[in-house]
């Protein structure tokens, strides 16, 4: 069987707001042994904190190593760059600290080798200074994901992508791409899952993100409209996806994963 890798943000939840038919999808490849990853680009919690936050919201069938997110994906990079860097700095939350913990990092403010920028809503000016002295200082600029918006309740918020932005204009240096539509997020996922791309199928609301990164690396996707973008902004950002639904419960999962 093929492996399921869901989107979290605007396909299994708009912010504490579960989508029902993301529900039911999970329940349903759980019941009839899919295999499924949730794959996100939100480096906020820990692979334990997401589990709480879905099953608080009413999902089962929800495990800790279910799990792959841009910080494991960053600090995975970042630990193979040199073996002899592990200092870093970041601006992040529990997510990205456990991801460096996990990969040998020490988190500090002295003269760090890296400076990772992951999804941090309670970031303020001061911050954002102290992590632009680091890299001004000689620091990498390693941002988790370019996501310029996510989906929320009744709207839109600020994408990590946008902030990682802001410190490569001030620096004049480019993070390197991890996340979604990037290859080192995806690479991260299939080790997990110990699957080749020609068995995984990526499952998302964002055309720029989730879509794009199976479109660009040949590998199957499904767009279901209930987060981002809507089959009308296709054709604009040609980015095709391999199926378009307008939810979750539209699609046939026992058909993809034995197709």
């Amino acid at each position: 069987m093929k492996t399921m890798l869901f989107d979290l943000d605007g396909t299994m939840y708009r912010g504490p707001q579960p989508i029902e038919a993301g529900i039911r999808a999970v329940n349903f490849c759980a019941e009839h042994h899919i295999p499924y990853l949730f794959l996100t680009n939100n480096s906020m919690r820990t692979p334990e904190e997401n589990v709480k936050h879905m099953t608080d919201m009413g999902y089962t069938n929800v495990h800790a190593e279910d799990f792959v997110n841009s910080a494991m994906a960053a600090a995975d990079y970042a630990a193979r760059l040199d073996p002899n860097k592990r200092k870093a700095w970041m601006i992040g939350q529990n997510g990205m600290r456990q991801a460096l913990f996990n990969e040998g990092f020490e988190i500090t403010d002295d003269h760090p080798d890296y400076v990772f920028i992951g999804l941090d809503k309670t970031a303020d000016y001061a911050t954002y200074s102290k992590a632009l002295a680091m890299l001004l200082d000689g620091a990498m600029l390693i941002g988790t994901n370019h996501d310029r918006i996510l989906a929320k309740p009744g709207g839109f918020e600020v994408g990590n992508g946008a902030v990682v932005t802001l410190f490569e204009y001030a620096t004049g240096k480019p993070s390197p791409k991890i996340g979604k539509p990037d290859l080192p997020i995806l690479e991260t996922a299939l080790k997990k899952a110990g699957i080749s791309k020609e068995d995984a199928i990526i499952i998302g609301d964002n055309l720029e993100t989730d879509v794009a990164l199976g479109y660009n690396n040949q590998v199957q996707t499904v767009f279901v409209q209930s987060g981002v973008h809507q089959e009308k902004d296709i054709e604009r950002l040609q980015i095709f996806p391999d199926l378009t639904v307008s939810s979750l419960d539209d699609v046939d999962f026992l058909a993809l994963a034995n197709a």
